[in-house]
């Protein structure tokens, strides 16, 4: 899988959230090209889990979604008996 690529906006955010982070829990500053290079890293190595659990959790809602579908159709069905239904 391909690196994610994050339009820039996003990406400043981002390095502008690690930031803020490392000066509000670490009581350390880091520059905008190590914050950078830590969130590039990051994404490279978290980006396949998260994006393979947000594929697991689409199948399922389309497997809920597909089933509640299938049994809205079993409900339209009509009889076949030739009786008259009321």
């Amino acid at each position: 899988m391909n690196a994610f690529k994050l339009p820039r906006e996003q990406k400043e955010q981002l390095i502008s959230s690690l930031q803020r982070f490392f000066e509000m829990e670490r009581s350390e500053s880091i520059g905008s090209v190590a914050a950078e290079q830590l969130l590039d890293h990051m994404l490279q190595e978290l980006g396949p889990f998260i994006y393979n659990q947000a594929i697991t959790d689409a199948r399922q809602t389309v497997m809920e979604r597909m089933q509640a579908m299938e049994d809205e159709l079993y409900a339209l069905e009509k009889s076949s008996s030739g009786s008259k239904r009321k």
